[in-house]
């Protein structure tokens, strides 16, 4: 096993405050590894990196076209959304439409992201739900593949559950390997550990779907492109993954995970990228995807975005900058 490599440090002055070791690794649409810090065999849990290969079954079982689930609906199934307006009122027009309210939802309530609905919330009294939880998208097409299943709704986060043992056959089937088990998520869906490598080689198999099945080559190029499309839905205005895509302009689709999670579709390249930062920070996931982003040539090296988060200012209150949070240099 390769010991962890420092991805990303935060410098103060002249010196090293901090320094956030991790894994990552690039695969190609043969399966193989382009590059790889760290240990590309590292197993993790990838978290809500993974939910585009969750969301997989929802479309290979004819359940989004039988409850004419379009663009949007895809995006919101891989999203780690704010709980802002745009996404909530979706979430619960899709509920509604397959005859659901948000109390069949499974992730549990989470105060939204977003200030404009944590205000409101505020405003008139009421408590947060589980509308806005981050999760309440990908559970909504658990919930429209379980009716389309004919499967009960009232447990569909079970890990036994025919929902639940699809999306493992797929994220399973799409990594090339058997996952050596799962953790509870945030969410309370089973989250099924597998290999870095074998996650990005997930990702360029979605990347570059020729080789699979019809059905799933489709699926794959229809969550793809509605992440692509919608990046505002997969998480929120100002958010990292959202910024990267906007900037990208449909050449790549960008999925964080928590706990130092960072997963990449990129298109054009026919490449999966996969990270894992080993302490978990989200700031050092951000930096180390955008900085692979400008290495793969989906965006500039000083294209804001990248700057923003792969070189970015710490400023301290008064607006002063006090240092620098910088992805390491061969990461680009």
């Amino acid at each position: 096993m390769t010991d962890p490599t420092v991805l990303v440090e935060l410098t103060r002055g002249d010196r090293v405050e901090s320094r956030h070791r991790g894994h990552a690794v690039i695969v190609g649409d043969t399966g193989a590894i382009v590059a790889a810090w760290g240990d590309p065999e590292a197993v993790v849990y990838p978290r809500s990196a993974a939910k585009m290969l969750q969301a997989l079954p929802l479309i290979t079982s004819g359940a989004a076209h039988a409850h004419g689930l379009g663009p949007e609906h895809l995006a919101l199934a891989c999203a780690s959304h704010i709980g802002a307006a745009v996404h909530t009122t979706r979430v619960a027009a899709w509920l509604g439409d397959i005859g659901l309210t948000p109390s069949a939802l499974m992730c549990g309530p989470q105060d939204p992201l977003d200030p404009e609905a944590l205000e409101l919330l505020r405003v008139q009294g009421r408590r947060p739900g589980q509308i806005h939880n981050n999760c309440s998208g990908k559970h909504a097409g658990f919930l429209t593949l379980a009716r389309h299943l004919g499967a009960p709704a009232s447990d569909y986060v079970d890990p036994g559950h025919p929902v639940q043992a699809a999306a493992r056959a797929a994220i399973e089937d799409m990594c090339g390997e058997t996952s050596p088990g799962w953790g509870v998520d945030g969410c309370s869906a089973p989250n099924f550990a597998v290999t870095l490598a074998g996650f990005a080689r997930a990702l360029a198999r979605m990347a570059a779907p020729e080789r699979l099945t019809p059905a799933r080559r489709d699926a794959a190029q229809a969550l793809v492109g509605a992440m692509m499309a919608h990046p505002v839905l997969v998480a929120g205005q100002g958010m990292c993954c959202t910024v990267l895509m906007q900037a990208a302009r449909g050449r790549a689709a960008v999925k964080s995970g928590a706990e130092g999670v960072y997963a990449a579709i990129l298109p054009e390249q026919r490449l999966g990228i996969a990270l894992k930062i080993e302490d978990g920070a989200s700031r050092a996931s951000e930096a180390a995807v955008a900085a692979l982003l400008a290495r793969c040539g989906v965006l500039e090296r000083e294209h804001p975005a990248v700057v923003a988060h792969a070189d970015a200012q710490i400023l301290n209150r008064r607006g002063i900058e006090t240092g620098r949070l910088t992805a390491a240099e061969a990461l680009f």
